[in-house]
């Protein structure tokens, strides 16, 4: 018994109306998508990797008059310095304690809310170049303070802190901080990043 084929062009349309039925299966917006896994080592490892471009740095001055004021004994037992500190100060996010379990995937939808440790300032660099003493008086029965230089150092630098905290040196530095971290989930195909708001 001879067995009888299919005409070529029903084939044919048998072959496309298949891989179209694939295409549109593959395809289809309204398939169950892939769940999105939990962040993993190697992304918390890149976080914690661009740590220092959250960074913020900024350089401020005083002039401190620092010393004792002995009234009219100062010509014989005053001690002052006046001088003029430069220092940098960096603020940024410390991310190299970050973990996976700081970041909350919603498997369905992709998005991530992340736990970000709060900026702090992290470092206050004296400029010893820039820093110069205008003015030190001693009186003439004493040899003067040698703490006294380090001393108002220590003052000046307390002061240029709390002028970089007035311009808002943590809350630029916590900003950098979130887009830098948000572009990098974005980047591993997360759809959307929030961050916990610490007190």
């Amino acid at each position: 018994m001879n067995k009888q084929s299919l005409p070529i062009g029903v084939g044919l349309a048998v072959v496309v109306a298949f891989l179209i039925g694939l295409t549109i299966s593959a395809w289809n917006p309204f398939a169950s998508p892939e769940p999105y896994t939990e962040v993993g080592p190697t992304v918390v490892e890149s976080v914690r990797d661009v740590a220092k471009l959250t960074t913020v740095e900024v350089v401020e001055s005083t002039l401190i008059e620092k010393g004792n004021d002995s009234g009219w004994l100062n010509w014989a037992t005053g001690d002052k310095i006046v001088m003029m500190v430069v220092a940098e100060i960096g603020a940024g996010v410390d991310l190299s304690g970050l973990s996976p379990t700081d970041f909350d995937v919603d498997p369905e939808t992709g998005s991530v809310i992340v736990d970000l440790p709060n900026a702090e300032i992290q470092y206050v660099a004296t400029d010893n170049d820039a820093t110069q003493v205008f003015d030190r008086d001693t009186g003439l029965l004493t040899k003067g303070d040698p703490q006294l230089e380090s001393d108002a150092r220590q003052v000046a630098e307390q002061i240029l802190v709390e002028a970089a905290l007035g311009q808002n040196i943590l809350q630029r530095a916590d900003q950098n901080a979130r887009e830098v971290v948000e572009n990098l989930l974005m980047l591993a195909g997360y759809t959307s990043v929030d961050f916990t708001v610490r007190p």
